[in-house]
């Protein structure tokens, strides 16, 4: 399978149709609370580029519009990306089409550089809070129901994930997981699974993509997002957890 080859094999089309800023950055951004105002909205867009909910080269949602949805003002939200702009994670740019752009990611280091970014992680601890996080948003979902918006949204979700190519597959697939963790009603379960979700990407980026996995993967999110339209909560708390052992044993076969 080439790059440019679609991962799944039924669905949607390749195109994003409808995942604009405001879709992906929702599980994300939330105001942040009073004292630390400048080291939470740090955290979080941290956390959306290191997610790669905004890929390199687009650009940030407007000052105006970051500021009003972390709750914070538009000077100390410019100290925020002046940390970003400082660490070579975004880039300012200019004129009728200017704003602040996240830079595309180098690989300065290859496998030694990553290696080294989760020499200190405790990989079992990741994935043990990552499946207790993910299996009980997946039953929330279930379990409470969703509306017919809040349904669409996880459809198209998973419709994106479906004909990925694979350059673009994992922040697709992060895409749906966070998707799912922001509906099952708990904003703090959704800020907890985005965090987790950050060192389990930096772990994937250890270890290579491999096209049977990612198949097998997508079967495992239809049935998953199958049961949580049909209010089987029991199912879909079954299938995250059969989702998660399964990039846990990648995982640990490729790290341990």
């Amino acid at each position: 399978m080439s790059e440019t080859e679609p991962v799944g094999t039924t669905g949607a089309g390749g195109a994003e149709g409808g995942d604009g800023p405001q879709d992906r950055l929702t599980p994300v951004l939330r105001h942040v609370r009073a004292g630390n105002g400048f080291e939470e909205a740090l955290e979080q867009i941290l956390q959306v580029v290191r997610l790669g909910l905004v890929p390199g080269g687009e650009r940030l949602p407007s000052e105006r519009e970051l500021a009003e949805r972390l709750g914070i003002s538009r000077v100390t939200l410019r100290e925020v990306l002046k940390v970003l702009q400082d660490q070579g994670l975004v880039e300012a740019r200019r004129g009728r089409y200017g704003g602040t752009f996240v830079k595309p990611r180098v690989d300065a280091g290859g496998e030694d550089e990553l290696r080294r970014r989760i020499a200190k992680v405790d990989i079992e601890d990741v994935l043990r809070f990552r499946e207790v996080l993910e299996v009980g948003a997946a039953g929330l979902c279930a379990a409470h129901g969703l509306t017919g918006e809040q349904a669409e949204r996880l459809r198209e979700a998973l419709a994106r994930t479906q004909n990925a190519p694979l350059a673009e597959y994992r922040r697709l697939d992060t895409l749906l997981h966070l998707t799912l963790a922001g509906l099952c009603g708990s904003p703090t379960l959704a800020a907890q699974y985005a965090a987790v979700r950050a060192s389990v990407n930096d772990l994937l980026d250890c270890i290579p993509l491999l096209v049977r996995n990612l198949e097998h993967s997508q079967r495992q999110h239809e049935a998953l997002v199958e049961a949580v339209l049909d209010g089987d909560a029991d199912g879909a708390r079954e299938m995250m957890r059969e989702h998660c052992a399964g990039t846990a044993a990648l995982l640990r076969g490729f790290l341990a």
